[in-house]
């Protein structure tokens, strides 16, 4: 396994459509362990393959203690919406407030080709967004309704009592 650089907004990389993984091989696990410990490292939730250079339709999500790692998700089920506030690991230091669904289902195959579906809300739904965004070179401020300033940013890490 090896850190690789999460590329910045601003490259062309994050705003290509990434095209879909045909071979389940040992590089394709490469990527993924190489995903999982540069999301480990960067303290993140989520971080798809072009965040990492690579164009080609990789998610992984680290969430609640668990790994999950997505190629070619497609997210086939939305429902409601939610206001929350993201940021991302391309754009740091930056936080934007946003609508994504309260609910999704995505299909998605493992490391090995077998495919599943996977279901959440809340917080999941607002980061398996995210990150399939990536997959389309799409990212959060194309999306925000507006940026945080930094003083809110502050008051919302206050821990409430």
């Amino acid at each position: 396994m090896a850190l690789r650089q999460i590329v910045k907004e601003g490259d062309r990389v994050l705003r290509k459509q990434c095209r879909p993984v045909t071979s389940f091989d040992q590089k394709l696990w490469t990527l993924l362990d190489d995903m999982n410990e540069t999301l480990d490292q960067a303290q993140g939730l989520g971080l798809a393959a072009p965040q990492v250079g690579i164009l080609r339709r990789v998610v992984v999500i680290h969430m609640n203690d668990e790994v999950l790692e997505m190629v070619n998700p497609e997210i086939i089920e939305r429902r409601g919406e939610q206001e929350c506030m993201e940021g991302c690991l391309s754009i740091p230091g930056e936080w934007g407030i946003l609508n994504r669904p309260e609910f999704v289902k995505v299909r998605y195959y493992d490391r090995h080709g077998d495919c599943y579906e996977v279901e959440g809300d809340g917080l999941f739904a607002s980061c398996a967004s995210h990150e399939t965004d990536h997959l389309d070179g799409i990212l959060y401020t194309d999306k925000v309704i507006r940026m945080v300033d930094p003083s809110e940013l502050e008051e919302a890490q206050q821990p409430e009592e």
